[in-house]
């Protein structure tokens, strides 16, 4: 037996304090080792419990589940799995920095995952920024888990990837940039517009940004029944008037400003709107924002910094939210993907429908509808609330659309 002194020091927290560069930065020091681990659900106190946790007693299991695949549902962590999937082009506000320095991102939805919704994530860093090879790894590697999140991957390669993926898969693949952001903007939206007094058949939308977040955003507002939504980017409305629009813009054109004949540039969009919502960066300048109706509603969502600073917004709009949680009303992701995918799981749904975003917004807003006011129109990631909400009304809508295997 090696000596206890002699024995090398495998606790990873040991051993990235000597070398880290950063201590005593508690952000740095809560990163230590990194955030996560494995854990065993099963005690092996002894020979009897090891010979069936692994050989020979695990043989039986796998012969049953090689027999009849869907008990892998029952005795393997898959069906409360999901695999976090990124190649690092799009993380955060920080640009591709890659699969490597993409991984706290990672780290950090798994853990967001299992601490709101109860569960299992597993980041995975893809090597790769081709279409083609990100899909194919992701569905050999999908009989390991019962959802696909994808996180972080540019636009609009994400559209295609998303599309493919499921288009191949019978679980559920989820685009948490796109669909988390939607349905969180959703369930604040219908709280603010129930504050203001409107209708979402007579509200006007502007949505600056055609990337992920503004493609999802207005689809999920036209489902909820908003009609009259226009979308811009720096040279202004997206119409099919407009030259050099990429497909996925161009689709987008065609279910906004191609319905109501609007064009022109920003300002011109903006000019009279009820409600704005940014998902873009850069700055709107105050005279803008004074140009929009009264009660205006402004949702400036870039993080850092928000198109419109909420004490600027504040002197012309009666509801301001934004992605930061230094203000109120933070757009926060964490307050949908868990009970989604919780939800998902919980009804073994093969895939996400729109019915079932539109539902875990409408809990949401729920939650707070009877309290609602201009500084609380979105529940607390830390609402207990939250998770089991979202998650039963999403099982429900899963089950309604017969998507649901349980």
């Amino acid at each position: 037996m090696v000596a206890p002194e002699l024995m090398p020091d495998l606790d990873p927290q040991n051993q990235t304090q000597r070398t880290q560069p950063h201590a005593g930065d508690p952000v740095f020091d809560l990163h230590v080792g990194g955030k996560m681990e494995i854990s065993s659900r099963v005690a092996l106190s002894g020979p009897d419990e090891l010979s069936m946790a692994y050989t020979p007693g695990v043989a039986r299991v796998c012969q049953a589940i090689a027999e009849d695949a869907s008990l892998a549902d029952e005795y393997t962590w898959v069906p409360n799995t999901v695999a976090v999937v990124t190649d690092g082009t799009a993380v955060l506000g920080l640009g591709d920095i890659g699969p490597r320095a993409a991984m706290p991102v990672m780290e950090g939805k798994a853990v967001l995952f299992k601490q709101f919704g109860g569960v299992d994530a597993v980041p995975i860093c893809l090597d790769t920024v081709d279409v083609d090879e990100i899909v194919e790894t992701v569905v050999r590697l999908a009989p390991s888990f019962g959802g696909i999140n994808l996180e972080d991957i540019s636009a609009p390669r994400c559209f295609e990837i998303e599309e493919r993926l499921k288009q191949r898969l019978d679980i559920p693949v989820f685009h948490d940039d796109q669909h988390g952001t939607a349905v969180v903007v959703l369930a604040a939206l219908e709280n603010a517009l129930r504050l203001t007094g409107r209708l979402m058949e007579t509200t006007r939308v502007v949505v600056s940004g055609a990337g992920a977040a503004g493609v999802a955003v207005t689809k999920i507002l036209l489902a909820a029944g908003i009609t009259d939504v226009v979308v811009t980017d720096r040279t202004g409305v997206l119409h099919s008037g407009r030259e050099g629009l990429n497909d996925s813009k161009a689709a987008l054109a065609q279910l906004t400003a191609d319905r109501t004949g609007r064009t022109g540039s920003f300002a011109e969009a903006l000019d009279g709107a009820d409600v704005f919502i940014g998902l873009s960066g850069g700055t709107v300048a105050e005279e803008l924002v004074a140009t929009m109706a009264d009660d205006a509603i402004v949702f400036g969502l870039a993080n850092p910094t928000p198109e419109v600073h909420p004490d600027v917004a504040h002197r012309h709009a009666r509801v301001v939210a934004t992605g930061r949680s230094d203000f109120p009303n933070q757009i926060n992701n964490v307050l949908a993907f868990p009970g989604i995918f919780r939800g998902a799981f919980d009804a073994r749904a093969t895939a996400i429908t729109e019915g079932m975003k539109l539902a875990a917004a409408d809990a949401l807003a729920a939650l707070v509808a009877d309290e609602a006011r201009e500084d609380l129109i979105i529940p607390s990631p830390f609402d207990p609330r939250v998770g089991p909400a979202v998650a039963a009304a999403v099982a429900a809508a899963a089950r309604n659309d017969g998507v649901a295997r349980r």
